[in-house]
């Protein structure tokens, strides 16, 4: 498969997966102060320019997720890197999507992942050494690092817990974007029908 074709059906899934996902008013109540992305990775790919994603990332309108622009190429940087560094570990990965997280979601998640036989796994942001902190792009290869090294590998389901002046979030990965988001949608309807009652 030449790089083009390649690119075209990245992007096929990427915006299939968009559209399956502005249709759940349950995944809207995952929506995170930082808003949404999903991305896909080229096979082999290497840089974020690489790697296809939402640009603007997704929000909220009326109730549902809203892509606020067009999915392409080189439009991530924060989901886009995590990713590439995921795939040293796991080359298997290439796509994922992040939403919010708090700790019913994170019971719900739990149950999801023993029901399904996915790994679920969480990054302690309290045990992140001060230089890694305050070194530029050395946060991610210390995430991941943590989440190999604590786990025997990358759990597809994992956390990222509190840090000073960051967001708890959730992050979903698997082999393409059609996947992850049909689990974040169907994680989505179960929270909901947690927070029902």
């Amino acid at each position: 498969m030449n790089r083009s074709t390649g690119k075209g059906l990245v992007l096929g899934n990427l915006i299939s997966a968009l559209n399956l996902l502005q249709k759940s008013r349950d995944f809207a109540l995952l929506m995170p102060e930082v808003r949404i992305n999903m991305v896909y990775a080229l096979s082999g790919a290497k840089s974020p320019k690489e790697v296809a994603a939402v640009k603007g990332r997704i929000t909220a309108v009326d109730g549902f997720p809203r892509a606020s622009g067009l999915p392409g190429f080189g439009v991530s940087d924060h989901m886009a890197r995590l990713i590439l560094e995921i795939r040293k570990y796991d080359p298997d990965v290439n796509a994922g999507i992040n939403f919010r997280c708090d700790g019913e979601l994170i019971e719900v998640v739990k149950a999801y992942g023993k029901e399904k036989g996915l790994r679920f796994g969480w990054i302690d942001r309290t045990k992140e050494p001060p230089e890694v902190q305050l070194k530029d792009g050395a946060s991610m290869p210390w995430k991941v690092r943590y989440l190999a090294e604590t786990y025997g590998n990358v759990p597809r389901l994992f956390y990222e817990g509190e840090g000073w002046g960051k967001e708890p979030l959730f992050v979903v990965t698997g082999k393409e974007a059609l996947e992850v988001t049909k689990m974040a949608i169907d994680i989505g309807k179960r929270y909901h029908l947690r927070k029902r009652g």
